[in-house]
């Protein structure tokens, strides 16, 4: 890692796994600005588009990623989300792990998580808020 460990912030999750959610997510993302052409054509046209998308970077499998995380890793993201949205600083980071751990007790991480608007640049804003950079973790 870096020699300033011992000042360094616990994410409770690590780098590589938050750049990976925000990778996926970026290209989630991405698939769905670009969309279809619009065109008089109904919806089968749209189908056809998902389903040639590449299997490795799909809604489905970045569920399933979130699901593999254990519970501290996932209220982790959570958390990195909403300090990336501003709703919490770097400084109540304890605050906020605890708040995502209770709020996505018994529920669906995933679900949540990919329910909000740009989660790739929210998780990275999140981990820039703390000094670190997604951009440097190695893929």
């Amino acid at each position: 890692m870096s020699d300033h460990d011992d000042d360094e912030v616990d994410l409770g999750i690590s780098l590589e796994s938050v750049a990976l959610v925000v990778d996926h997510a970026r290209a989630l993302q991405g698939k769905e600005e670009a969309g279809p052409e619009p065109s008089g054509e109904d919806d089968a046209g749209e189908a056809a588009l998902l389903r040639e998308a590449p299997d490795d970077l799909t809604e489905g499998s970045l569920r399933a990623f979130i699901g593999e995380l254990n519970e501290d890793e996932q209220a982790s993201l959570i958390a990195l989300a909403w300090v990336g949205r501003g709703d919490y600083g770097a400084d109540e980071w304890d605050e906020a792990r605890a708040l995502a751990a209770e709020r996505n007790e018994g529920r669906d991480a995933a679900e949540y998580l990919l329910a909000m608007d740009n989660l790739g640049d929210l998780l990275a804003e999140g981990v820039a808020a703390f000094g670190l950079s997604i951009e440097d973790v190695e893929r």
